[in-house]
């Protein structure tokens, strides 16, 4: 199985501390945040990672991880995204990499505090599909800018609702989503939203359509340090007295 962290964007949540960097170049605690997000998918058993970054400060990421073996990788490449096109366009970049492989693509700004080797594990029990991992959020307010799953009786996804005015469950989606490689034949079908970019959301719909999506549920925190500057500090806070990837 294959990674993949993405670490785009323009980071303009975070302003105005990303002005003068790369949003996952800052530090969580004691290291920058990209650096969890690989710690977790090296504790997840995947050891071929590629990076996708893009913007003005791409070679600070050659500086900090060089060929990924201080970070336990056994291969680093790395992908440019000359335009913020989108996570579905991002990791559509990978596909040389990733070739026939399964893939597991994290986005750098999610912080877990829990290992999610269990979830890779599960779907490479039969790695058909898609599979994605899923949080409880008891605030609904906050539910409405995130992506929310809508679940029948039985538990089984129906339909992923992106930024739902009223979210039809206490789930969110984060950025976790394993792939087998059909992914990237359903990307290149994909037409831009209306904020002009290839949306992860409709890659994840494609597969409910088609009755390959599955889910786990994330045990123990989980934080988007990229959502807004108090989400920032909140997850810094929860890292720094709790740690992370445990």
């Amino acid at each position: 199985m294959k990674g993949v962290v993405l670490a785009g964007g323009s980071g303009t949540r975070l302003q105005p501390l990303t002005n003068i960097t790369n949003k996952h170049l800052l530090p969580i605690f004691d290291r920058p945040m990209i650096s969890w997000a690989i710690e977790a998918i090296v504790n997840a058993g995947i050891t071929e990672i590629m990076l996708v970054t893009g913007g003005t400060h791409a070679g600070e990421f050659l500086r900090l991880l060089g060929n990924g073996h201080a970070s336990g990788i056994d291969r680093l490449s790395y992908a440019y995204q000359d335009r913020p096109g989108g996570i579905a366009e991002a990791l559509g970049l990978a596909e040389r990499f990733v070739g026939d492989d399964p893939t597991l693509v994290m986005l750098a700004d999610n912080i877990v505090e829990n290992s999610i080797r269990p979830m890779v594990d599960n779907f490479l029990k039969d790695p058909v599909g898609a599979r994605i991992i899923l949080s409880k959020v008891d605030d609904p307010v906050h539910l409405k800018h995130l992506g929310v799953p809508r679940l029948d009786e039985s538990g089984k996804v129906t339909e992923i609702v992106e930024k739902p005015s009223d979210p039809p469950s206490s789930f969110c989606v984060t950025g976790i989503y394993m792939y087998d490689p059909s992914v990237f034949q359903i990307i290149k079908t994909l037409e831009p939203s209306g904020r002009g970019e290839l949306e992860i959301t409709d890659v994840n719909n494609y597969f409910v359509n088609q009755g390959t999506m599955a889910y786990d549920i994330l045990d123990g925190f989980w934080g988007d340090a990229g959502e807004s500057i108090d989400a920032y500090w909140s997850v810094n806070d929860f890292v720094r007295f709790n740690s992370a990837n445990k």
